[in-house]
């Protein structure tokens, strides 16, 4: 099983603002009960996107101009909180391929990273741009060019920065631990079956 390289994400952007935005936020507990992260997208933000009986409160991804919108911009320290793997998935069943944000909780940036979705910085004022630019036209296509480290939208570019093992690991295919050693497992078989303290 071969990995996709993930050179670049393309798509419509929509602005979810604030600062530490913790994951409870993301994904609440109480979605959490699941054999498998399948339908979390649909919990994705729940408590600040519905009222108790379900209905939509005002957020911006219950405005139909950004349905459909693959990159998420968020302010400063996003994903802090629990260590909890719910919250990247939920973004990513959700439909999101990748977030610029100001700076990321640790966590939740390496489990977006196995997951195959670039976390890129970008300062408060260039997020700002980006965000007036996709507030004016709702499907402009904006560009994480992930190899290069910058944003493109519209006739206007800004730096990103995503740190170096995780763009590496994404230009090169290899953001799945898993996945490589499940690729490298005839190899370790063989090896393996080399090894006389492990004859049979």
């Amino acid at each position: 099983m071969s990995l996709e390289k993930i050179t670049q994400v393309t798509g419509r952007a929509v602005n979810v603002p604030g600062n530490d935005i913790d994951t409870d936020r993301i994904i609440p507990a109480r979605f959490m009960k699941c054999v498998t992260f399948d339908g979390l997208g649909e919990y994705l933000f729940f408590d600040v996107r519905k009222n108790a009986d379900g209905t939509d409160k005002p957020h911006p991804l219950n405005d139909p101009r950004f349905k459909g919108a693959t990159i998420l911009l968020s302010g400063a320290n996003f994903g802090c909180g629990s260590s909890r793997e719910h919250a990247p998935q939920a973004i990513q069943k959700y439909g999101f391929r990748a977030i610029v944000a100001e700076n990321f909780a640790e966590i939740f940036f390496g489990n977006c990273t196995t997951l195959g979705i670039p976390c890129a910085t970008a300062s408060r004022e260039d997020i700002a741009k980006i965000s007036a630019a996709v507030e004016a036209n709702p499907k402009l296509d904006v560009v994480l060019d992930v190899a290069k480290q910058e944003i493109r939208f519209g006739n206007q570019t800004v730096k990103a920065s995503i740190r170096d093992t995780a763009r590496d690991a994404l230009v090169n295919g290899r953001w799945d631990a898993i996945g490589e050693l499940l690729e490298g497992k005839p190899a370790v078989l063989q090896t393996a079956a080399k090894l006389p303290y492990l004859a049979a």
